[in-house]
């Protein structure tokens, strides 16, 4: 039998996940979480086999519960099942030491099979977050000029093209054309988000 601790903050979606993995013949499920900090407590308590882990609870986020889990208990595996697919939630949870990152709305098979591959000791990831991360590994590194850096900098303390251009002793067309090949490189079409992606990616 493979036991499983399910960690979820709303009670009703806690209850059909114990229901999907009860009604298996192999999986027992020997406790439920309603956070992330009685996750962890009764990680330790229980030792389960797998555990299945919300990312966002109130107290302790599932990825901070599963790095806090599995410092003290290095075999644990820890299964993602959330609603959120963004690429920095996937990282965040994959960085914890996450075996695995389920979606809550796929198929109940899925999960079923995911927590399996899990208690084998190998990894289980939902089709769109695999195709995700091969799409973010195949991808080449983004990189900016020194010049752009400068430029997109001063556009994120609010500066306009004018002010740029006289900051940096630049033609005001010099500093569009910096803009436009941040705005290629960071597949932005505006100034705002060109900012917001460059902090997301480390480049500011």
């Amino acid at each position: 039998m493979i036991r499983v601790l399910v960690a979820d903050d709303h009670p009703i979606v806690r209850g059909g996940i114990v229901a999907l993995l009860a009604a298996a013949d192999d999986i027992e499920v020997v406790g439920e979480a309603s956070d992330g900090l009685e996750a962890v407590a009764l990680a330790a308590t229980l030792a389960p086999d797998v555990i299945l882990m919300d990312l966002r609870m109130p107290g302790l986020d599932g990825d901070a519960a599963t790095a806090r889990i599995l410092s003290t208990a290095p075999d644990a595996r820890v299964v993602i099942l959330t609603t959120y697919e963004t690429d920095a939630s996937i990282l965040t949870a994959i960085e914890a030491g996450a075996s695995g990152y389920l979606l809550k709305a796929a198929p109940q098979d899925e999960i079923l099979a995911g927590v399996r591959s899990v208690a084998r000791g190998e990894v289980a990831l939902a089709p769109s977050i695999a195709a995700m991360l091969v799409k973010r590994v195949a991808r080449p590194a983004i990189t900016l000029s020194p010049r752009e850096t400068e430029v997109l900098a001063l556009v994120a303390q609010g500066n306009s093209n004018p002010a740029i251009a006289k900051k940096l002793f630049l033609g005001e067309a010099t500093v569009k054309t910096h803009l436009l090949h941040v705005f290629e490189k960071l597949e932005v079409g505006d100034r705002t988000r060109a900012v917001t992606r460059a902090m997301e990616l480390g480049l500011l």
